[in-house]
């Protein structure tokens, strides 16, 4: 009987993903949840509709209703947009950042679930004992081994010349992948002839107050970790590091953008189209077949122009300008 009753579920489970059409007017419905506004975090959405796009499904050929929440940053508000897309059962869940990502996985068991910006179901907690993720979770995760890397850069770029370098850095407490990259950047320090200074900030509100203490300890550069807080206050973090002539170098390339001197790290909008290429193929098929986490594919090394001529940072010939 027992037995009867797992096979039972097992082909409920499949015929759910395989023939699940919870949809308008014969149009699938894609619930995107974003865990807080930040300008480079919103290019994942862009690439993860430019993949849909680019595979057939758009909202002005209305072959797609793709439904836009952002928590502004708020548990309680993620909860609930979670929760309302679970209930009106959206044919597939896209999420950017972790907190969006571990969220839908609380909530839902069936409805497939395509993570962006969001690292490994172990990192994430997540995994089973066999170190396997949900078997709802599709999409692009990242793990820390780029971190050395992009750590890596600064004492390169800054050419100390054997002297040891103090870089400063802020976390947050409660994000798994942003403990986590202190703690192996830490590792890698000593390696480098690196004194790291690190803070906890677990509010952007508190980034300046924060930054002017690291700053305040006579660090020779600032590294903006992997972390969403730093995300939301970076134009406050820039400013106060501008201010005091600290360059900042960043594993996020969208940060680049915004003023660091350089990066290697992931391209936040192909990470967010690589995503969705598998929510496309889903859509097409109805059917997860196929579809499994993948580690994000495109990483590159940039820099930006103003900030390397302001600290005066001669930048090698393999890494691109920002536009």
């Amino acid at each position: 009987m027992k037995t009867a009753r797992l096979l039972l579920t097992a082909l409920a489970i499949t015929a759910f993903f395989s023939c699940k059409t919870n949809q308008k007017n014969g149009v699938p419905v894609v619930g995107f949840v974003d865990a807080f506004e930040d300008a480079t975090i919103s290019q994942a959405k862009d690439g993860f509709v430019a993949a849909l796009k680019d595979n057939g499904f758009s909202e002005e050929k209305k072959n797609i209703e793709i439904k836009y929440s952002n928590a502004q940053g708020s548990i309680p508000t993620l909860t609930t947009i979670v929760n309302q897309f679970v209930s009106e059962q959206v044919d597939l869940l896209a999420t950017s950042t972790t907190l969006s990502t571990v969220t839908a996985i609380q909530k839902t068991k069936t409805i497939p679930i395509f993570q962006m910006v969001s690292p490994t179901p172990e990192r994430m907690k997540v995994a089973d004992a066999a170190g396997k993720g949900p078997a709802n979770l599709f999409g692009t995760m990242e793990d820390l081994n780029y971190i050395d890397t992009s750590f890596a850069i600064i004492p390169k770029l800054l050419k100390p010349k054997g002297a040891q370098l103090t870089i400063g850095m802020i976390y947050n407490q409660s994000e798994p992948q942003s403990a986590d990259a202190l703690a192996r950047i830490q590792g890698l320090a000593n390696k480098l002839n690196v004194k790291i200074i690190a803070l906890p900030l677990n509010s952007s509100a508190d980034a300046q107050l924060v930054t002017q203490a690291i700053l305040g300890k006579g660090i020779d550069a600032f590294f903006a970790n992997p972390d969403n807080t730093v995300f939301a206050a970076f134009e406050t973090i820039l400013k106060s590091c501008n201010e005091h002539n600290v360059p900042i170098f960043t594993s996020e390339a969208g940060l680049v953008q915004r003023g660091a001197v350089a990066a290697f790290g992931a391209d936040i909008y192909q990470w967010g189209y690589q995503s969705g290429l598998q929510a496309a193929q889903f859509l097409k098929t109805h059917k997860t077949d196929g579809l499994k986490l993948e580690m994000v594919k495109v990483r590159k090394r940039v820099y930006n122009k103003a900030a390397a001529k302001k600290y005066n940072i001669t930048i090698p010939a393999d890494y691109t300008a920002v536009k």
